[in-house]
């Protein structure tokens, strides 16, 4: 019982509260006054709101594909190395242990336009080096390489481990009747994965919507006109910049809402295609 209790108030109270100050101009040093949806209707009007979507868009694409689709094909080729797999496992795996702010010195470092060694890089094959960091086109990706580099090993590692409980039988039965590699990959593997891919898949939509740390540290949602702006950026500078506190709670109900949506809908889906293949 004092669990619960303890768990309740840690977890539920903030949601409690923040959806109370949605409804509320907020005073730090005074009373707060209630202003009904006012806050509700400044978000229409937010120009923040078109360019925070278009970001959270294209945050996902680049999240989708560098860490999504590309730890599959590692998994498979390091399931098919027959020497050194704990060595590799290792490696990508190293990583996700490093904390999120020496991270971001260290690939400040690789992405500075002057000295970084990706530029360094480039130059080595006459390749102009970049603005990685302050180039608008080129933002976004550089981030979600950071947020992907973090999280590669983990995310391969899952591949991986349900790979290998595809049993070896069927492998090698289709191996008998002449399957190429890329027909065992696509009739044997890619369906046995298909559930932990549907899986991470809303699991690395949720997380890159609620993505912070990243920006925050390299960019502060710029460069320019804020082309790395993420929905809890925004909620953070809202809250601690202007402290705008029940504006800040708006924005945090709302994304809260469409986070719960959006996992309903996946375990909706889910269940139906589920029920259809037990049918």
């Amino acid at each position: 019982m004092p669990a619960i209790i303890v768990f309740a108030l840690v977890a539920w109270y903030p949601i409690v509260r923040a959806f109370q100050m949605s409804f509320q101009e907020v005073s730090l040093i005074g009373e707060s006054k209630n202003v009904g949806f006012e806050n509700y209707e400044l978000m229409k009007k937010d120009p923040a709101r078109k360019i925070i979507f278009e970001n959270s868009i294209e945050f996902a694409s680049w999240s989708i594909l560098l860490g999504y689709a590309v730890p599959v094909v590692v998994a498979i080729l390091v399931r098919e190395i027959r020497f050194g797999k704990g060595f590799f496992r290792i490696v990508y795996f190293l990583p996700s242990v490093v904390p999120v702010s020496i991270a971001v010195i260290v690939w400040r470092f690789i992405y500075d336009p002057d000295s970084g060694i990706l530029n360094e890089f480039l130059e080595l094959f006459g390749i102009k080096g970049q603005l990685w960091l302050y180039d608008p086109k080129l933002a976004k990706p550089s981030i979600v390489a950071v947020m992907t580099w973090g999280t590669f090993g983990t995310t391969t590692l899952i591949y991986l481990s349900s790979l290998l409980d595809i049993p070896t039988e069927l492998y090698e039965a289709a191996e008998l009747d002449g399957a190429s590699p890329l027909m065992r990959i696509r009739h044997i593997t890619l369906p046995h994965l298909a559930p932990v891919m549907s899986l991470l898949f809303v699991l690395q939509i949720l997380a890159v919507v609620q993505v912070f740390t990243e920006p925050f540290l390299f960019t502060k949602g710029g460069p320019g006109r804020r082309e790395t702006l993420t929905p809890v950026l925004h909620i953070y500078n809202r809250a601690f910049g202007r402290a705008d506190m029940g504006y800040a709670a708006a924005w945090s109900v709302v994304l809260v809402i469409v986070l719960v949506a959006f996992s309903t809908f996946y375990q909706i889906v889910n269940r139906r295609i589920a029920a259809r293949q037990e049918n």
